[in-house]
């Protein structure tokens, strides 16, 4: 799924503007490991503080799910204690960098019982891929309480995922809501592309 949608998208991409592309560094490195680049294809690295320049988000109460208030992609700039402060909301962001990685979109709000920042996210992946997706979670989240959860949907086809924020290497209480949305991003990234590659 993840190699055929970043072919896609480069292929649509070098229609356009043969000559260079720009890319962040995750998809740089696997468009260059999968061979997915023309050789005459020049790379320009994005700065990862645009990756969410266009994103759509929504603060909503955690207990009725009703929309507070609309807010700009330069909302990310706050501090991640947001959540914390106001407990009761969680932030809910679309992307186009989200649907690459077959991640609808992704909440992030501050769990009741553990206190972890917690990401909530569909993931389009087969049930087959069960165990390499749990294997995959124990050992890239470093706590042992309540560090993920996850369901599959029949339905949906889709894995319903709660991953604590808190446990993903390079988190630290002092990031902003963008650095945390960021983390998460290259988390997922990362563990689609395991799987894919490994299964």
């Amino acid at each position: 799924m993840l190699k055929q949608n970043m072919t896609d998208y480069l292929n649509e991409f070098i229609q356009q503007n043969p000559s260079d592309i720009k890319l962040y560094q995750e998809e740089k490195a696997y468009a260059i490991k999968h061979n997915l680049l023309p050789d005459s294809t020049e790379v320009v690295v994005e700065d990862t503080t645009s990756r969410f320049d266009t994103a759509y988000l929504e603060r909503c109460e955690k207990e009725t799910i009703a929309l507070i208030i609309v807010e700009t992609p330069m909302f990310l700039k706050e501090k991640i204690d947001h959540l914390k402060t106001h407990s009761r909301e969680f932030l809910y962001v679309e992307s186009p960098f989200f649907n690459r990685l077959g991640v609808d979109a992704l909440s992030m709000e501050v769990d009741d019982v553990f206190g972890t920042y917690t990401a909530l996210f569909g993931l389009k992946m087969k049930k087959k891929y069960e165990d390499a997706l749990k294997d995959y979670l124990n050992e890239h989240l470093t706590d042992e309480r309540g560090k993920f959860s996850v369901a599959f949907s029949g339905e949906d086809g889709l894995w319903n995922m709660n991953l604590a924020v808190n446990y993903i290497e390079g988190f630290h209480e002092d990031m902003t809501l963008l650095d945390a949305y960021e983390l998460v991003y290259s988390f997922i990234f990362q563990m689609v592309a395991t799987i894919e590659e490994t299964t």
